[in-house]
């Protein structure tokens, strides 16, 4: 049967694609999303919250939840998403933390009933929603108070359905007591919790004293996992002058001697519990924390406790020294003071946050002031015109029942008394059993009250300095009423830094590098008994070095990288074994491999490396030091011509450089310029012919003698022909 010819089939009315540019689409599709995230996700603004923060507690709010019992999180969760569109499994989330439950915060918003987890513990899960009441804690009072007294602005919810705040205009610095991290995009915000007295007396010290310094206000941040700061005064003032840098924070412990148990009781606030016992267990296996017996979790409604069982001969100093350098006992807490002012993120310090944060509050409290001022005036407008009738209450009762039509009551007051129609309403409205001396009276007093009042706001709302003094009469209020004492202790100098030789068993080994990648770490114990090393039929080995179990092994490839691994972080073998294939333990591709290796635990001295340019390049050794254990870094020589020696000396030394047309020349690498550039090309030490190159090069251990001929005093040389005499001396 034949084939029916397939025929492709054009259609003409498809449209052709329409292409867009790249910056028209980051421009329409990204950029609203990044200023999605950066605005109303994920850094907090000036009153201490993040949206999702703030439309949670509002709601809880406008709940009634500020007094009266518990509701069940399932209600408020659900009443919330009116204002924050997320999943309700979100919504949670933000209020476990928020709660006295959790422990997250030094003073928390929520007054939790049920399991809301730890802080402190990742495994420790909370209830679900339906299990767990909340309700709004005793400094809610501060957060909202006179909210609806025209305080801050309100807007529209997401679908405009009901308002809310823009921002909730707390009496305190919020900020910087309660602790805040968020991830926006290109950006993110790392603030940590400050005890909120020290933060209330720094706020008062600011408004009074122009040379405000924060160092001597703020001793340090505190956190509610306790636990103690390694305080350096230049970092902390870095800190609070900018907004950046870092601290270490470490945990307390107390021994029991009798148990022979050490425990560890406050762990810093920025890992958890199952974090640091993993850690141990880890080092523990390997075998370079052999005075730990065992390790367990005795967190109870008590509090937390991590009981660590150890040998009756171990130090427990010593040992929790090395713990500290080991395991997240002891970690850092980089701030990044990052916020919203006025809808711009900056990144600023704590003088600046707290200017900021008082310009805000002054806003707040004149806002206040117009509302009371607003509504003191309608209401001495009010008892204006009550006033006016009471001249002749006679008169208005007769106006009243003379008037047939109830429509033309007001109107009928309006002429008779010269008052408007909104103080004629006031008086329609009493009551005839306030129609009394003594109602009457009351109200006239009020009169005055009211304008002894009116014009006490008038001339605060003149004069900076008394709004000044409404704010630090309030931080002198907050800090005698919710001020607590600091949970975070402060040490001025950690425990000693334990060398690499006290925590790593040290011992001498020799290292082996073969043709074929692979690579042997075997103890010198080891070798004193069976001093043979296996090696594959067609391998070979091509580089033998000393060096200690504490030492780092630089591995340099063929591919100009250089790899960095601890000795102690690879087994030793025995002699016979093959070893290990070095492409399975070095982040490096398949076809890479290591020409050459050297070890140091200083990184003092230089390498040489001489390439077949015939130029040598001296390089420092310390320039492959890094503070962080980076274990690759790229250009770690040059590649301008193949490398064909490489070593690592201590002091300078001499060397045998060979042409290929066998002529040589010796030289110290005094002679040679010292370089910090990993990739430096070097100098040219043997001079070429045409077509040539330098075929060899060789430490010369013993040049005295006939040898003497082939140095070169200036460089570079083209050398001498060389003729190597059987009862030569020299040694390459």
């Amino acid at each position: 049967m034949a084939r029916k010819k397939i025929e492709k089939i054009t259609t003409y009315n498809e449209s052709p694609p329409i292409l867009q540019g790249i910056v028209e689409t980051l421009e329409s599709n990204y950029m609203p999303y990044a200023m999605s995230v950066i605005v109303s996700r994920a850094i907090p603004e000036i009153d201490g919250f993040k949206p999702a923060h703030r439309k949670l507690l509002y709601t809880m709010y406008k709940m009634g939840l500020l007094s009266g019992n518990r509701s069940k999180s399932a209600d408020v969760v659900g009443t919330t998403m009116r204002l924050n569109p997320h999943g309700e499994q979100a919504i949670y989330e933000t209020l476990v933390r928020l709660t006295r439950g959790n422990e997250a915060l030094l003073h928390p918003f929520v007054d939790s009933k049920g399991n809301f987890g730890k802080v402190y513990s990742r495994d420790m899960a909370h209830a679900a929603s339906r299990y767990t009441e909340v309700r709004l804690d005793n400094l809610c009072g501060e957060i909202f108070k006179d909210i609806d007294k025209g305080t801050v602005q309100f807007v529209d919810n997401y679908n405009g359905t009901m308002v809310e705040p823009s921002l909730l205009p707390t009496t305190f610095p919020n900020l910087l007591v309660t602790p805040n991290t968020g991830i926006a995009v290109g950006m993110a915000s790392s603030i940590c919790s400050f005890n909120l007295a020290e933060i209330c007396n720094a706020t008062v010290s600011l408004i009074k004293n122009k040379d405000f310094d924060p160092v001597a206000e703020i001793s340090a941040p505190d956190f509610s996992t306790g636990g103690e700061i390694i305080y350096n005064r230049e970092d902390m003032a870095k800190i609070y002058a900018t907004g950046r840098g870092s601290f270490k924070i470490q945990s307390r412990w107390r021994f029991d001697a009798q148990n022979s148990c050490i425990e560890v009781y406050e762990i810093p606030y920025t890992t958890t519990i199952e974090a640091i016992i993993d850690k141990m267990h880890t080092l523990v296996k390997s075998g370079k924390m052999k005075e730990i017996t065992d390790v367990r979790d005795e967190t109870d409604l008590k509090g937390l406790k991590i009981a660590i069982d150890i040998k009756k001969s171990a130090n427990p100093d010593l040992l929790m020294q090395k713990l500290f350098a080991a395991t997240p006992l002891m970690d850092s807490f980089s701030c990044n003071f990052n916020l919203l002012v006025n809808g711009r993120p900056q990144t600023i310090g704590i003088t600046q946050i707290l200017t900021h944060w008082i310009d805000f509050r002054k806003g707040c409290i004149e806002g206040r002031l117009k509302h009371d001022l607003e509504k003191n005036h309608e209401k001495l407008h009010l008892l204006n015109g009550l006033a006016a009738v009471l001249l002749d209450i006679d008169k208005a009762i007769k106006i009243i029942r003379d008037t047939e039509k109830e429509k033309q009551v007001i109107p009928n007051l309006c002429i008779g008394f010269g008052i408007d129609a909104v103080q004629a309403e006031y008086i329609a409205e009493i009551r005839l059993r306030n129609l009394n001396k003594e109602y009457l009276l009351r109200r006239i007093q009020e009169r005055e009250g009211l304008e002894k009042e009116i014009a006490e706001i008038i001339e605060t709302l003149g004069d900076e300095k008394k709004v000044l003094n409404i704010i630090v009469a309030e931080q002198k209020q907050i800090a005698k009423k919710y001020g607590k004492e600091r949970k975070t202790g402060i040490v001025t100098q950690s425990a000693e830094t334990v060398s690499l030789q006290e925590f790593v068993e040290n011992y001498p080994i020799t290292l082996y590098l073969t043709k074929e990648n692979y690579f042997k770490k075997i103890a010198n114990v080891s070798l004193r008994t069976s001093p043979d090393i296996a090696v594959k039929e067609s391998d070979a080995i091509i580089q033998q070095i000393s060096a200690q179990n504490i030492d780092d092994i630089l591995f340099f490839s063929d591919k100009f990288n250089v790899y960095k691994l601890r000795a102690h972080e690879l087994e030793d073998v025995r002699p016979s074994q093959m070893g290990q294939y070095l492409n399975n333990i070095l982040p490096c591709d398949s076809d890479e491999k290591i020409i050459f290796i050297t070890a140091t635990s200083d990184y003092s001295g230089h390498l040489v490396f001489a390439f077949r340019n015939g130029k040598v390049a001296l390089v420092t050794l310390d320039s492959y030091a890094t503070k962080l254990n980076r274990k690759k870094q790229v250009h770690a020589y040059s590649d301008k011509s193949p490398l064909i020696f490489a070593e690592h000396i201590a002091k300078h030394s001499d060397y045998l450089a060979i042409r290929n047309d066998k002529k040589a020349l010796i030289f110290n690498t005094a002679q040679l310029p010292i370089y910090s550039a990993k990739n430096s090309g070097g100098v040219q030490v043997v001079r070429l012919a045409k077509n040539g190159f330098m075929e060899s090069l060789a430490a010369a251990t013993n040049t005295e003698g006939d040898w003497e001929w082939l140095r070169c005093d200036k460089l570079p040389a083209a050398g001498q022909n060389m003729d190597i005499p059987p009862d030569a001396q020299l040694q390459l």
